[in-house]
């Protein structure tokens, strides 16, 4: 009777561990700093962050988005990831939209920001992990990491943003002009706009 339930307990633990294993799976190709393509085919975009953008026709790529993507392919090229998934399961590209975690349990999101190759993206959904998002930003910001590192705190005398979708913009941009009296608040400076949480308009680039 013993050897049974020994046997049986042994068949469960197998049954754990390839259920776990199963869950991690490998990355084809790094497109940038924020996203991958899967080997099995899915396309996916690193949930709450922003790297920045890699122009692959012009090779006019913004400051530190080589060094990001080769940050990204160190963590991730080589290795086994698991997804973890939030409310808002796709972008408007139709990419996965995911936290994308290693085997030693560390979060690749979470380290792009830490180490200033990234900032936050919260949009209007309520994410998961917002407060441990921010937090790696502000001491990326403090530490001067990345692209903190020349930041500069803009050009105007105020920036406009807006609490619905966590966006700031020049004050003559289209898109902060419309944003209601109710989700409208004001900064001084990009950095306080950066440092609440905020990401900039794609449009005006403020």
């Amino acid at each position: 009777m013993i050897y049974k339930r020994l046997f049986f307990l042994a068949i469960v633990a197998i049954s754990c561990l390839s259920s776990a294993q199963a869950l991690y799976h490998r990355v084809g190709f790094v497109y940038d700093g924020d996203t991958i393509l899967m080997e099995r085919g899915e396309r996916i975009r690193y949930l709450g962050i922003d790297a920045p953008e890699m122009d692959h026709q012009s090779g006019k790529h913004e400051f530190l988005a080589q060094a990001a993507r080769e940050f990204n392919l160190d963590l991730v090229g080589k290795a086994k990831i698991r997804l973890e998934y939030d409310l808002e399961k796709k972008d408007v590209h139709g990419r996965v939209l995911a936290y994308v975690f290693l085997e030693n349990g560390k979060m690749v999101n979470e380290l792009l920001l830490r180490q200033g190759l990234a900032h936050v993206l919260f949009g209007a959904g309520r994410l998961k992990y917002r407060d441990l998002f921010l937090d790696s930003q502000r001491k990326a910001m403090k530490e001067r990491l990345g692209i903190w590192s020349r930041f500069t705190h803009g050009d105007e005398k105020a920036y406009i943003g807006n609490r619905r979708f966590s966006r700031f913009h020049r004050p003559s941009c289209v898109f902060g002009r419309k944003t209601s009296p109710g989700d409208l608040v004001s900064f001084q400076s990009r950095y306080d706009a950066f440092w609440a949480g905020y990401s900039p308009c794609k449009r005006c680039r403020p």
